[in-house]
């Protein structure tokens, strides 16, 4: 039992002597990390990050009732999972995410805080990127290769507007994945807040994308939500000017037949009168019956369209969220020391790092 319980006990006062003893040798590691720390760190891009809060309207849940506000208590959204909208907040992230809704923010008009570009986010991302000095050999490397073997896809990137999502080319591809790295969408399960975050090289771009995805992830909901009553409308306008032609046609029939029949007492044209008078009626009836549906089905588009609540709005950001150059240079101080520790303890065979005791 007792030789169970021997273990390996560090012998700190032999760790500290150690250390005392190459304090030079420690103070050499030092300056060396912190200066290839600092040639590494220092010229990476910084970015900067916003976020936007938004509360949506949901639809009208199926689920409810005691069960249903016990189960919420538990942070459970019974009535999002078993609302009768197919796309749901817990599914606003995949929306976010998806090749179509990033190829739609390409119009984008963005200006940096310098003012020094305006132009649309995908020339921005194409021609003002800044990259670091450490990733020109790779660059280099891959166009050299590039040339000695000649890739299957040397498609261009196309103009914004003209990125077809359904194909995307190699190097558009990449810039959706890149594009999508940089913006974060989550939901508050039991709130259904959805919280958006971007981040940029530069604060105002940041800023700029940041609002522009909250108000295209609005019009991608409203228009989901009345596609359906927008449809209607759109029915019920068309019937509408066609029942109005036919009505004025009715009109039109009825007016000459009376002005060129105006003293005919004959009973056969004062049938043929009436049933004109009729079908001139039963046109307006028509009509005026596509006219109230016109404005129940607008009146439907403004039932449907859900309300947005900004929780927080987007704004440009002061410092820049990344990297973090001190605690990187500061972590590699730390692992530097940690690693000259080690190898001073094990240096010499006689002086190990851990001392036996039976």
């Amino acid at each position: 039992m007792e030789d169970h319980k021997s273990q390996n006990i560090i012998d700190l006062r032999e760790v500290v002597q150690k250390i005392w003893h190459s304090k030079k040798l420690f103070l050499k590691v030092w300056i060396i990390t912190f200066v290839l720390s600092c040639l590494w760190i220092l010229p990476q891009p910084r970015y900067y990050e916003t976020t936007v809060m938004l509360a949506p309207e949901t639809g009208a849940s199926i689920t409810g009732g005691t069960l249903g506000n016990l189960v919420s208590s538990f942070g459970i959204n019974v009535g999002t999972t078993a609302s009768a909208d197919a796309i749901y907040p817990l599914l606003y992230p995949d929306v976010v995410s998806s090749n179509d809704f990033i190829v739609g923010l390409f119009n984008i008009t963005v200006k940096t805080k310098d003012g020094e570009v305006e132009t649309d986010y995908l020339t921005y991302l194409l021609k003002h990127q800044k990259l670091s000095i450490w990733s020109y050999p790779s660059i280099w490397v891959k166009k050299l290769f590039k040339a000695m073997l000649p890739s299957d896809d040397d498609q261009p990137v196309g103009e914004a507007g003209t990125v077809n999502p359904y194909m995307l080319t190699k190097k558009e591809d990449l810039i959706v994945k890149g594009v999508r790295s940089n913006i974060r969408c989550s939901v508050d399960k039991k709130t259904d807040v959805v919280t958006i975050s971007v981040s940029d090289q530069d604060p105002l771009v940041c800023a700029t994308l940041a609002d522009s995805i909250r108000t295209h992830l609005q019009d991608f909901i409203i228009s989901y939500r009345t596609s359906k009553a927008r449809t209607d409308v759109e029915y019920y306008e068309r019937m509408k000017a066609e029942t109005y032609a036919d009505y004025q046609k009715a009109i039109q029939a009825y007016s000459d037949f009376c002005d060129t029949h105006r003293e005919v007492i004959l009973q056969s044209m004062q049938s043929r009168r009436d049933e004109l008078e009729n079908d001139m009626m039963m046109k307006f009836n028509t009509y005026n019956v596509m006219c109230n549906n016109l404005e129940g089905a607008r009146a439907k588009v403004q039932e449907r369209t859900p309300a947005f609540t900004t929780l927080q709005n987007a704004s440009v950001p002061v410092k820049a969220s990344k990297p973090k150059r001190m605690i990187f240079v500061l972590a590699m101080l730390l692992l530097a020391s940690m690693a000259t520790v080690v190898y001073l303890m094990n240096k010499k065979p006689g002086v190990p790092l851990f001392s036996m005791t039976s």
